[in-house]
């Protein structure tokens, strides 16, 4: 266990309850681990190799245990020695992060903050640029990004530790305590490439026509609320993928049927690669949001939702396939 703590920082780690690892020791058992020398461990830290040594010795001797194997020239780690070098960098990181991390508490900063997003909105240069921006301003926060598909964002959201939804769906919140912030409606068009059967057929295409070729789906990830299907026909083969991306993919390969958002294949609609069809019952548009807890809401939470309500550049990526923003109408 770790203890002592004195003046803001751990000064000793206990052991069978005796207090052996300070943090010089936990420094030179590092030290002389990576260096697998006494010597240049007490050269790299301006100590001699006798202290250097000698904290070393007293250190095993607590313990009750050889940490490192010694021959006249060389020295390596035991086992055990193995075991502790891993715990203590650990610790050795804990140790210097403590102090901003505890200040960064007391100003209101959450230790952690996950945030959910849309397959639909999802960019990887979005999230990146977030990210890093985040980790400058809140150094000492934890990060972690998840992406979901169509009411498993706002699973996540509701029954998962996950303070902010981008692009959770609809203009409504699910529950009170969840406020959000409208982005606008993303758009649909049924596409099918230009070497598929149906693109030899003229006017709008009906159920039958359709029925005879695969949907092309991606699988709503919610594991508690109503799972939605995109688009699927009664009797219609479905064909499940993972990601918008695939389900691009297999579109352009003439593998099925079905819609992609207008602004994501747009430019291959324009090079051909892709021909946009009428069908007789077109998906509606869908609107989307930005959701957060208000009342666990810390400062980092709150920035990134000033992010979007200032139309910031750092989150513009994550809104490229709005087609129709809700300040447009």
């Amino acid at each position: 266990m770790v203890g002592g703590l004195g003046g803001g920082t751990l000064t000793f780690v206990l052991i069978g309850g005796n207090r052996v690892l300070d943090q010089e020791t936990i420094r030179s058992f590092i030290n002389v681990a990576e260096c697998s020398s006494f010597s240049k461990a007490a050269e790299a830290m301006h100590k001699t190799p006798a202290a250097i040594s000698y904290r070393i010795k007293m250190l095993e001797e607590n313990i009750g245990t050889l940490l490192f194997n010694r021959t006249t020239r060389t020295v390596s780690l035991t086992p055990a020695g193995e075991h502790l070098l891993a715990q203590c960098r650990q610790w050795i990181t804990w140790l210097d992060a403590m102090p901003g991390e505890l200040r960064q508490i007391n100003d209101g900063v959450e230790r952690q903050v996950n945030i959910v997003v849309n397959n639909l909105l999802y960019s990887s240069k979005a999230a990146a640029e977030l990210l890093t921006y985040l980790n400058h301003c809140f150094p000492f926060t934890q990060f972690q990004v998840s992406r979901q598909v169509y009411m498993g964002v706002w699973d996540t959201l509701l029954h998962d530790d996950y303070q902010v939804a981008i692009g959770a769906t609809g203009w409504e919140s699910l529950e009170n305590n969840i406020k959000i912030l409208p982005f606008g409606e993303l758009s649909w068009v049924f596409v099918i490439a230009p070497h598929h059967p149906l693109a030899k057929v003229s006017g709008k295409l009906t159920e039958e026509q359709l029925r005879a070729y695969p949907a092309l789906n991606i699988e709503d990830t919610s594991r508690n609320l109503t799972k939605r299907v995109a688009w699927l026909l009664p009797g219609q083969k479905e064909i499940k993928v993972p990601t918008l991306h695939t389900k691009l993919a297999c579109h352009l390969r003439g593998l099925g049927v079905g819609f992609l958002p207008k602004a994501l294949c747009q430019p291959y609609l324009e090079e051909g690669t892709l021909i946009q069809r009428e069908v007789f019952h077109h998906r509606q548009p869908s609107p989307l949001c930005l959701a957060w807890k208000s009342d666990t809401m810390g400062k980092a939470t709150r920035e990134i939702v000033s992010l979007f309500q200032n139309n910031s550049p750092i989150v513009s990526d994550f809104l490229l396939r709005i087609d129709k923003f809700l300040k447009d109408e």
